[in-house]
């Protein structure tokens, strides 16, 4: 697996983000989904990547600078034919290690609450990420569920 910076300029991320935005809102309310699309994930303050095994995207994250010592998790996203082969755990370590060089004090996410986002709850605590308070802009939702990592 090779992680990569990506310009977002790609059919296949477009068609992975697309896939992305209609699961969520398949999955979730619409005041309740908090998948960034395309044009959202071009803001300065979010540097975004993506996993390929050669010409294969497999998946995609992001991290988002909400101050100089906090960042959040986004967009993370293995493509349905690569799910359950450490994509997932491959990038999220990817943006660990790259908000611990950034000197960031905190890593937090918003994921769904719902059974379908059982698996990314897990992931998270299995790298460190605790429940905790709405963060940043977020609101309580039932739909959502908030971790954070000291790092």
């Amino acid at each position: 697996m090779l992680i990569r910076l990506d310009d977002l300029s790609g059919p296949e991320v477009r068609a992975l983000l697309e896939e992305h935005l209609q699961s969520m809102h398949t999955l979730s309310p619409p005041e309740s989904v908090h998948a960034l699309d395309l044009s959202a994930l071009r803001s300065p303050d979010i540097t975004f990547w993506t996993v390929w095994s050669q010409n294969q995207l497999l998946g995609c994250g992001a991290l988002k600078a909400l101050s100089a010592k906090h960042g959040e998790v986004k967009s993370m996203r293995t493509a349905t034919t690569h799910r359950r082969r450490g994509v997932a755990r491959a990038m999220l370590s990817h943006i660990i290690g790259e908000a611990t060089a950034r000197q960031y004090e905190r890593l937090s996410l918003e994921t769904g609450s719902m059974q379908a986002f059982e698996p990314a709850q897990k992931l998270y605590a299995g790298f460190g990420f605790e429940y905790c308070a709405p963060f940043a802009d977020y609101i309580e939702d039932p739909n959502s569920v908030f971790m954070a990592k000291v790092l």
